[in-house]
């Protein structure tokens, strides 16, 4: 059998590798083509993590439901397919050495994202699977109902290729210099499928308010950190947070921007707490015995010991406390506005940013039209998807990675194995 596979992304290569193996392990011949568009394998791969590569989470594999957002159930078997004991066992077994960080995140011990992709083309160099750079595919060819085919484009010449089995791992419209341009939903439309509306996922927000720029560059930790709509709170996290020149990052915004996608374009408020392991009394309590310290000192000079250098002027302004009034001069009424200010430091969502700073794309092929046991389309036959294509997303963690290892490699296991049913 010929298989095809659009994309030598995580989930294209993870394709590539259970086609040959399944095949192999079932006696049987099996050309297996990869046809990139890009000069090399993992370009997106090769980014991620910083450019350590965050490969999976450390997670009990029953818990790795808990880091979806988007198609948790549908991934069910996937999982079950190539879980992320799985996927370290494959590359502790091909010689990547792995370890893990705070929060079960997993990279490779030399923190070089590139012995990732080194590691999986070099297998798939001696299980047999060829990759074919800078191939542009156009189009996939549909005949009576399943694909049989795909044009494409390699150094100038057009090319035919036929196939007995397609899989599309093209990925999404995240980071579009790594090539993910959306050409997976072209062919995915052309074979009858529905796109669900797409938006960047795990991406910084931009901030209207323009005092946040003041303070690009400062880390927080250990805040609390919620999404406001009017009264209702949307999303709630804890954990880390960046501020920056056009607004704020950092892991809980990423995390948040994935849970309110469907919410853009409404008014939404990012509230930081900025001492949440103080409730109000406790906070209050500490406020007072700064003070009593420092009763002489102008306010603005009173925080040094409460909040980073260059959040205080930005804290008294928000606190309507004039900042050369003396300690001693402030009322309760007043004390208590700082600390209202210092537990809701309230900001507007003007936007998100945009793809090119998007980890991941939430939406995608609709779930309903694959099959999640086999990964295979329910609108056309022999063709299969996997990956950012599809309308999944994960919180940060590994969760992405191991959601394209997964499905790429149920869908490779599953063409074998219905080629050699049929």
């Amino acid at each position: 059998m010929r298989v095809i596979i659009i994309g030598a992304g995580a989930a294209g290569m993870a394709a590539g590798y259970a086609c040959a193996v399944c095949a192999r392990e079932n006696g049987q011949k099996a050309e297996i083509t990869i046809l990139e568009k890009n000069e090399k394998a993992g370009k997106k791969i090769y980014i991620t993590g910083k450019g350590r590569c965050n490969v999976t989470s450390a997670c009990a594999p029953e818990d790795l439901m808990k880091g979806v957002v988007t198609g948790g159930k549908f991934l069910y078997s996937a999982f079950k397919a190539f879980s992320n004991e799985d996927v370290q066992e494959f590359f502790i077994n091909n010689g990547c050495m792995l370890k893990t960080e705070r929060g079960g995140r997993v990279f490779p011990v030399s923190d070089k994202s590139s012995d990732i992709i080194s590691t999986f083309t070099k297998v798939l160099r001696n299980v047999g699977v060829e990759i074919i750079y800078n191939a542009r595919v156009s189009d996939v060819i549909i005949e009576n109902g399943a694909v049989s085919g795909v044009k494409f484009t390699c150094q100038g010449k057009a090319s035919r290729m036929d196939c007995d089995a397609l899989i599309v791992a093209t990925g999404g419209l995240s980071y579009p210099s790594t090539g993910s341009t959306g050409d997976g939903y072209r062919f995915a439309e052309k074979a009858g499928h529905t796109i669900d509306e797409c938006c960047p996922a795990l991406v910084p927000f931009n901030i209207k308010e323009t005092w946040v720029r003041e303070l690009s560059g400062l880390s927080l930790r250990n805040i609390g950190f919620k999404v406001m709509k009017g009264d209702k709170k949307i999303y709630e996290d804890f954990g880390e947070l960046l501020f920056t020149h056009f607004g704020i990052s950092g892991p809980v915004v990423l995390s948040a921007s994935s849970y309110i996608c469907e919410e853009r374009g409404e008014t939404l408020k990012a509230v930081i707490d900025l001492k949440s392991a103080l409730d109000e009394r406790t906070l209050d309590e500490r406020i007072i015995r700064d003070f009593e310290k420092q009763m002489n000192k102008d306010f603005i000079n009173s925080l040094d010991e409460l909040l980073p250098k260059s959040l205080i002027p930005v804290v008294v302004r928000l606190s309507g406390i004039d900042e050369r009034c003396k300690v001693n001069a402030v009322t309760k009424e007043q004390r208590k506005k700082l600390l209202r200010t210092i537990k809701n430091l309230e900001m507007t969502i003007d936007s998100f940013r945009d793809y090119n700073e998007a980890i991941i794309t939430h939406g995608g092929v609709n779930l309903k039209e694959i099959s999640p046991k086999t990964m295979e389309s329910k609108k056309c036959s022999r063709l299969y998807f996997a990956g950012e294509v599809v309308n999944v997303d994960c919180v940060t963690g590994g969760y992405n990675l191991q959601s394209a290892w997964s499905m790429g490699y149920l869908a490779g296991l599953s063409a074998v194995l219905a080629f050699r049913e049929g």
